[in-house]
């Protein structure tokens, strides 16, 4: 019984020391598994001959599509004539040159000319069904006969227990006529082509607006900038004056205190600006699509003429020019060129064929050939036929639709952006009278303190109404021209200035 009791224990204490050390082992390794270890990338193999010949490939396409694209945009907007190149630059930079560097170099514009030629490879796509298509291959046979089902003279007879064909085969096909099946689709894909010719000029004009908004951007940036500056300047000659009166007693120091918290409030606000046009800079690189072109220095001011615009003729140019209201005329006719075609399914197909084998047992033994024309319906489906051309109609009743909504969607465009030039310039003249009558506030405040009948409350005040009234006729003037780059945009055509200032 001793012994026993001896074996338990000896048991028991064995079960304990290996849990423990199973714990143990777990614990270890959870603690292995919680390190974080940086792996490696793995290094891939790059093919630099490969690598050049796709640069290059992708450059020769960049040329085509910046040539289409400047092709595309001086048929309308001719009076940019700026030859600029990105590598020919010399730091400065006009609105023109940004607009012809957008052009050729902006991806989304690269992008748009591609599918416009996807669209227009399936236009030679579709007239291919008149083409020939070919056939040829060569085929080898060996047959082995069945002796058993011979009878037995027969099979005592034969030379040869199977036979061998080698036969090489040569086809053609071309369709001759299918009652206009194929020039529908050749006339919808053409249609659809024009229409994603339409959407590139969109597009063309979408990052020409976005070039001018940055670029009058940066300008206003540039000008606020020098706003502050001066507002600096200012602020600081009346802190050294009222500096010198405190010393001479004639004024408190809590005019110091003042003049010095107007400073720093100024200064404040010049960092602020450096920023503003910093960020601008980068947008503005953003928008022409070179990224490297937020270094530049901007030749072009804001635009301080008259623009002289009517609101019918605005109407008329837009429904002639609209790149967005043309594209929804094509599709609309490109439905209708589908309907033509859906219903020319039920119509058969004129076709001829033929046909030349040569071979036999031998590769030169025999020859044969074959020719014909045919009419025949290609797996025709009543049912579907007649519900595909309901497709074809509901989908050209859309189209339909949709154009006639594009078109009010653009005469509501126009009108906006009609309406607010109209208010910027209303607000320009406002604007002006303000900085005027700021600019002489700010002077006599001024004038009033160097002679110490002003205080410092007095001259904070004019210099800040200065300040804003400067910031508030500029912002006018870069509104002005803004709605006047969307004018541009909604109709797709240029307005013309007029020589009056405003």
């Amino acid at each position: 019984m001793k012994k026993i009791l001896n074996i338990l224990l000896i048991c028991s204490l064995l079960s304990v020391t290996s849990t423990a050390v199973l714990a143990k082992s777990k614990k270890e390794k959870s603690k292995e598994s919680d390190k974080i270890e940086i792996v490696k990338p793995e290094k891939e193999k790059v093919n630099k001959r490969m690598e050049r010949k796709k640069l290059k490939s992708n450059e020769k396409a960049r040329q085509d599509s910046s040539k289409e694209a400047k092709g595309m945009y001086e048929t309308k907007f001719p009076a940019i004539t700026s030859q600029i190149e990105y590598t020919d630059m010399n730091g400065e930079v006009t609105l023109s040159d940004c607009i012809k560097l957008a052009i050729t170099h902006h991806p989304t514009i690269m992008s748009a000319i591609s599918n416009a030629e996807i669209y227009k490879t399936r236009i030679g796509q579709a007239w291919s069904n008149y083409f020939p298509t070919f056939s040829a291959g060569v085929s080898y046979s060996r047959n082995d006969m069945l002796m058993s089902t011979m009878p037995a003279n027969m099979s005592r007879m034969m030379v040869q227990r199977y036979n061998m064909f080698y036969v090489p085969t040569l086809s053609a096909n071309m369709l001759l006529f299918d009652f206009g099946k194929t020039k529908a689709n050749a006339d919808m894909a053409k249609r659809n082509w024009e229409a994603s010719r339409y959407d590139a000029e969109s597009s063309i004009e979408t990052v020409i607006y976005n070039v001018k908004v940055a670029y009058y951007n940066m300008v206003f940036a540039k000008i606020q900038q020098a706003v502050y500056e001066e507002t600096v300047k200012d602020f600081e000659l009346q802190w050294k004056q009222a500096k010198a009166y405190y010393e001479i007693g004639k004024k408190a120091k809590i005019d110091v205190t003042t003049a010095e918290y107007n400073l720093g409030n100024a200064k404040v606000n010049l960092i602020r600006a450096k920023n503003t046009e910093e960020l601008a800079a980068v947008e503005l690189a953003n928008a022409v699509g070179i990224p490297e072109l937020e270094g530049v220095i901007l030749k072009d001011k804001l635009n301080n003429k008259k623009y002289d615009v009517n609101f019918p003729d605005l109407i008329k140019t837009a429904e002639a020019s609209r790149p967005a209201l043309l594209a929804a005329k094509k599709a609309m006719d490109a439905a209708e060129m589908n309907v033509r075609g859906a219903k020319r399914a039920f119509t058969p197909d004129l076709s001829a064929f033929g046909g030349y084998d040569h071979g036999g047992r031998q590769i030169n033994n025999d020859y044969g050939y074959q020719f014909g024309v045919q009419l025949n319906y290609t797996a025709m489906n009543l049912m579907l036929l007649k519900k595909q051309v309901d497709e074809a109609k509901a989908t050209y009743n859309k189209a339909v639709a949709d154009y006639e909504q594009q078109k009010q969607n653009v005469y509501l465009e126009v009108k906006s952006a009609y309406i607010n030039l109209l208010n910027s310039h209303d607000s320009l003249d406002v604007a002006k009278l303000a900085l005027q009558q700021a600019k002489e506030r700010q002077y006599l405040a001024f004038r009033r303190y160097q002679v110490g009948l002003g205080d410092a409350i007095e001259f904070k005040d004019s210099e800040n109404t200065y300040l804003n009234a400067q910031l508030d006729y500029y912002n006018n003037l870069l509104n002005y021209n803004i709605n006047a780059a969307e004018l541009e945009r909604v109709i797709g055509a240029p307005i013309k200035e007029s020589d009056i200032d405003l």
